[in-house]
């Protein structure tokens, strides 16, 4: 989910509010009651709407602080490194990729949320010591410049086989896969596309066809993706961008003014589903504050708020969902997956050889 992640920096400016502080919730600001602020650790595409911050915040009587640190795989690495004197009371944004990373190194401790039994069963996970809880879900695919392929006359690749054809060669930026949380669901999704046997044979082809890696997100999208706002204004050349299923709703939400369909389109044979977690921190100096921060990120007033801030599905029940993501952006019908356990066991190791096989 991240999505991270996903299409906040079009958000700067344009009235969705990131919090930002430094240090962990044991400051000043404790009361008879006990601390009074609550801190959230996340990578940096946490976005919520102001007003529903201040609903939380004026009904539970804490103040929300946020500490963004970096992409997903930066900020969960810190988290580890930091856990007997966290940063914060609860971490936001580890996914599906990088879950048992976490769970293995003792991040979280257990909390069941409130209304955990509405969160939709598929998304659920560690249901026996509910160490975390799911937030948000989303799919990883390759997005495409739709006025670029109609300007040279060549059809927008729709799947992982179709990326390592010579029509296509030169054309994709992908996120590295050991610092980057959609460069390493990519690689995932090509794990469970080709096999155990099959992937490193794929990434071969895929850097003989001229591939480029750039460290994260911001860089693949804004910055090399020729089909996205900040891509035109940096005069990017690669058609071919790892992005989101929901990157295409952004591109027509904060356009001014809005076009009648989105500029960019997904290949949804290239896609691989994430799932973002919560948890709280163990040794967290305001476990209760904590707890109700979990219960409120997946509270329908939370929930319903989010799409249009991360650009990511809700994963509770009812949830509303923005009439421009059925419209520009659904859901994968068919999207890659793995099973966790199976990540957990391969993960590393197919991490460091993706490095070995692309990056030298």
């Amino acid at each position: 989910m991240g999505i991270t992640k996903k299409v906040t920096v079009l958000a700067v400016g344009l009235g969705l509010v990131t919090l930002s502080a430094c240090g962990s919730s044991d400051g000043d600001d404790k009361g008879a009651g006990g601390p009074k602020t609550v801190t959230l650790v996340s990578h940096n595409s946490w976005a919520a709407s102001k007003d529903v911050i201040a609903a939380f915040e004026k009904r539970s009587g804490y103040q929300v602080k946020v500490l963004e640190d970096g992409d997903a795989g930066q900020a969960v690495n810190k988290a580890i490194l930091t856990k007997d004197n966290p940063q914060g009371d609860v971490f936001f944004g580890v996914d599906n990729t990088l879950l048992s990373r976490a769970l293995d190194n003792g991040l979280f401790q257990p909390y069941e949320a409130k209304d955990y039994d509405l969160v939709l069963p598929e998304y659920r996970v560690d249901e026996d010591e509910h160490r975390v809880t799911p937030v948000d879900t989303g799919d990883i695919c390759v997005n495409y410049d739709k006025e670029w392929f109609s300007e040279h006359d060549l059809t927008p690749p729709k799947t992982f086989d179709d990326l390592i054809k010579p029509a296509y060669k030169d054309l994709l930026v992908v996120e590295n896969a050991s610092t980057s949380s959609p460069g390493l669901g990519f690689l995932l999704g090509t794990a469970a596309r080709y096999g155990d046997d099959g992937w490193q044979d794929y990434w071969k082809k895929l850097k003989a066809n001229g591939v480029k890696v750039v460290d994260g997100w911001e860089q693949a999208y804004n910055e090399e993706f020729s089909g996205s706002a900040g891509g035109k204004q940096a005069k990017a050349d690669r058609p071919l961008v790892v992005s989101y299923a929901s990157s295409p709703p952004a591109e027509v939400i904060y356009a001014d003014p809005k076009p009648e369909t989105a500029p960019t389109g997904v290949a949804e044979g290239t896609c691989f589903r994430q799932v973002e977690y919560a948890g709280l921190l163990s040794n967290a100096k305001n476990p209760e504050g904590g707890k109700a921060l979990l219960d409120f990120l997946i509270s329908k007033e939370f929930q319903d708020d989010m799409p249009l801030n991360m650009f990511v599905y809700p994963v509770r029940e009812v949830a509303q969902v923005p009439k421009e993501f059925a419209e520009f952006g659904p859901q994968a019908k068919d999207p890659e997956t793995m099973d966790p356990e199976k990540i957990a066991d391969n993960r590393d190791q197919w991490v460091k050889s993706w490095t070995s096989l692309v990056l030298k």
